[in-house]
């Protein structure tokens, strides 16, 4: 049972200044920030076409929210084995971020897709009086006091599905108070693995909590699994060990650009995290012989291409297939490396920069023999020297990442398990 939710008025009264303020800056920057003109621009008129979008269809509710991107895919699995299992119910998907939203607003495995309200006692009352979601879940961390405070007046089962925590963050810091009090508001807990409940634990957290694993591993093998077929990607891997980075920044790109004019007989496919105009023409200006995807039309073009550029979004999880070694980028940044466990799901082994420790997968990875972290282009050049030069290694440490993979499936099948045995819904 979850603990009923009460702020104390000192700390309520500092949350409605994080909310005045968080929305008054996103409004601010609107004039000229692209992103948070999205974030302000859906939300208008949000509840009317949120009611209008429940009118429209039949059945109770269950409702996911993400807050952007790497969260919706993280619990896509979750998401669609309620509807395969509940086919009576309709999903309404939420994100917080554009980033989210703009990806995946036509995304048909939901039957409701819209970006939630800021937090507050009215929004927060209006979004709960048209949904009244019959469960609600919340995919990793985000989740806000109005809103959970909404849902357990009324009764609505909440869940917190793949989280995992560290004792580093804000949750067990002299002032995660309030953090942690979110966190006990959940009806349940599913966090990744064991270090997680037990520092939960450490905290006397009066909430119940299920180790289940890491959704992203039915993820990246639902991605596995599915056809994918792109002539033009195929004829330029063909005949040359091919290195493909995802989800790449400026010093990924550097690294990589030196790791080329070191490795001559090396191609590479760079999928960066932004392709916008301005940041697409740097690429071009960094590395020398190369092709967008959008311009593989010429094949002559793409025969003498060193450097294939993907320039649109939503392939990256399905080019690693083709990739001698992979790389992900993220790892000279501050928020830290991005999805490995899709190359990794693959077979491939992949390569990092050093700001990963927040992902607990690297950690294995490395102990597994096939991720391998760097901060240092000699290091770069040497790695990827080893592994395209050692056929016999690579091919092994690539059964290893695909095993590693395998073994770790099945957090889905817990969390439904649950819902299931509970009768948080029904199938009538």
């Amino acid at each position: 049972m979850a603990v009923a939710l009460q702020l104390n008025p000192g700390m309520l009264f500092f949350y409605h200044i994080f909310l005045l303020f968080y929305d008054a800056g996103v409004r601010c920057a609107a004039y000229w920030n692209a992103k948070a003109r999205l974030w302000v621009d859906g939300r208008k008129n949000i509840f009317e076409r949120l009611k209008a979008a429940v009118e429209k269809g039949k059945g109770p509710i269950v409702w996911i929210h993400s807050s952007s991107l790497g969260e919706f895919e993280q619990g896509k699995p979750v998401l669609e084995a309620i509807k395969t299992n509940y086919p009576n119910h309709r999903i309404l998907l939420t994100f917080f971020s554009p980033s989210g939203y703009e990806i995946r607003k036509n995304y048909e495995g939901a039957d409701m897709i819209a970006y939630l309200p800021l937090d507050g006692p009215i929004r927060s009352r209006k979004f709960l009086d048209i949904v009244n979601p019959k469960l609600a879940i919340f995919i990793k961390y985000e989740s806000w006091y109005y809103y959970l405070k909404g849902l357990q007046k009324r009764g609505i089962p909440t869940l917190m599905i793949s989280a995992i925590f560290r004792p580093q963050q804000q949750f067990f810091s002299p002032l995660g108070g309030f953090l942690r009090t979110l966190l006990e508001s959940h009806t349940h807990l599913f966090v990744q693995d064991a270090p997680s409940a037990s520092i939960l634990q450490k905290f006397k957290l009066k909430v119940p909590v299920s180790v289940a694993g890491d959704t992203r591993f039915d993820r990246v093998d639902e991605i596995l699994n599915a056809a994918f077929h792109h002539s033009a990607i195929e004829k330029f891997c063909s005949e040359t060990d091919t290195i493909i980075a995802g989800s790449t920044w400026k010093e990924d790109e550097e690294m990589l650009s030196g790791l080329l004019d070191a490795c001559p007989a090396v191609k590479l496919i760079v999928a960066p995290h932004e392709i916008g105009p301005k940041h697409l023409q740097e690429i071009r200006q960094m590395f020398k012989q190369n092709i967008l995807l959008s311009e593989t039309d010429d094949f002559d073009r793409l025969k003498e291409a060193r450097v294939l550029i993907i320039d649109c979004i939503g392939m990256l999880s399905k080019l690693y297939r083709y990739a001698t070694i992979t790389y992900v980028g993220g790892g000279f940044n501050i928020a830290g490396i991005h999805n490995i466990l899709e190359p990794a799901a693959y077979g491939k082994t992949v390569i990092f920069g050093p700001n990963h420790d927040r992902a607990a997968e690297a950690k294995a990875l490395i102990e597994s023999g096939v991720g391998f972290s760097y901060d240092r282009i000699q290091d770069l050049i040497s790695i990827t020297e080893k592994l395209v030069s050692d056929v016999e290694m690579r091919t092994s440490l690539d059964e290893t990442a695909r095993n590693f993979v395998q073994q770790r499936k099945g957090a889905t099948n817990i969390i439904l398990r649950h819902i299931a045995e509970n009768r948080l819904l029904s199938k009538s």
